[in-house]
């Protein structure tokens, strides 16, 4: 029998590109989901290949049931943004840490063979040094960084208390379909994207010259497949999954004015606190370790995304 993944946050936006690539290689998938930040629409074309349950990862009761018989995790539920963690730092903690510890005691009963964590670059904070390395002292600037930064450790517990087999991924701002524009914790491309396609000017918080290591969705998949068939000796540890280059929002304003072939200005707005200047991953360790290599690059990445933009229904796309 196909192998049983329990993806949480299944219908959120890295999460649901997981289950299809899951489905893809014809495994059983379960996601758990409380359609906080997560959208039906993400799964529709895949109710029926998918065992849904409705519930908080915060729920005792809810997170045993969906353990049951799963093989291996896909932990992607959280409450993102730094902006909602500053102005909610309680809920956020209650949800990435409480819930990632709830999740870790049950996958240690149900005997779960692998325990992937998305964590984040977040975690390393205002840094001067770049790239940044997995081995750099964190130094989290906002309550969801040291959420993440909690997660990650709860993680490494478990390993080593525990011997329940887990590795952490530090996501590296990634991008793609599905990214929801609409929120006002939304990231920085999703809404860029939905605001030159309505024809607005985009706003910087800032004056555009912080950077990000950017990081197509379909690499974050990648490394998730790849964390979970990583050998024993990646257990209880964590790696970065960027592209390993460094993008500025302007450049990156640029670049999709390009894409699109427009000549719209950005509004700059003051700065916002507890955001980090600068971010560029180093992903050796994520090489020499897990096989992973960022094969979509920023300005690929880019096109597609603008492309399903422009497609989707939900979007609005100015006249010529």
């Amino acid at each position: 029998m196909k192998s049983l993944y329990l993806v949480t946050g299944g219908a959120g936006f890295i999460g649901s590109h997981l289950v299809d690539a899951l489905l893809g290689q014809g495994h059983r998938v379960r996601v758990l989901d409380n359609f906080a930040t997560g959208k039906r629409e993400n799964l529709q074309h895949v109710l029926s290949r998918i065992d849904l349950r409705e519930g908080d990862i915060r729920s005792f009761e809810r997170v045993k049931e969906a353990m049951q018989g799963v093989d291996f995790v896909l932990h992607q539920a959280a409450l993102g943004s730094v902006p909602r963690s500053v102005a909610d730092p309680l809920t956020t903690n209650e949800v990435n840490i409480t819930g990632t510890l709830n999740l870790l005691i049950h996958a240690r009963e149900a005997g779960v063979k692998k325990f992937v964590f998305a964590s984040s670059s977040s975690i390393y904070g205002p840094t001067k040094t770049l790239p940044k390395r997995e081995d750099m002292p964190p130094n989290p600037a906002s309550p969801y960084a040291l959420s993440k930064y909690a997660g990650e450790r709860y993680c490494q517990l478990f390993c080593e208390l525990y011997g329940l087999p887990t590795v952490c991924l530090r996501y590296f701002n990634v991008f793609g379909p599905r990214q929801d524009p609409a929120s006002e914790y939304s990231a920085v491309i999703p809404k860029f994207i939905n605001a030159l396609l309505s024809g607005q000017a985009p706003t910087i918080y800032g004056d555009g010259e912080q950077s990000r290591d950017f990081t197509y969705v379909d690499n974050a998949v990648s490394a998730n497949l790849l964390a979970v068939k990583a050998a024993a000796s990646a257990n209880g540890k964590v790696f970065n999954v960027g592209c390993g280059g460094s993008t500025t929002l302007n450049e990156l304003i640029a670049l999709l004015a390009d894409i699109l072939k427009l000549e719209l200005k950005p509004r700059y707005q003051p700065a916002r606190p507890g955001d980090v200047r600068h971010s560029h991953a180093d992903v050796s360790q994520a090489r020499a370790a897990l096989g992973y290599e960022p094969s979509i690059s920023v300005e690929e990445g880019l096109q597609r995304t603008v492309a399903w933009f422009q497609e989707s229904p939900t979007i609005s796309v100015p006249e010529e």
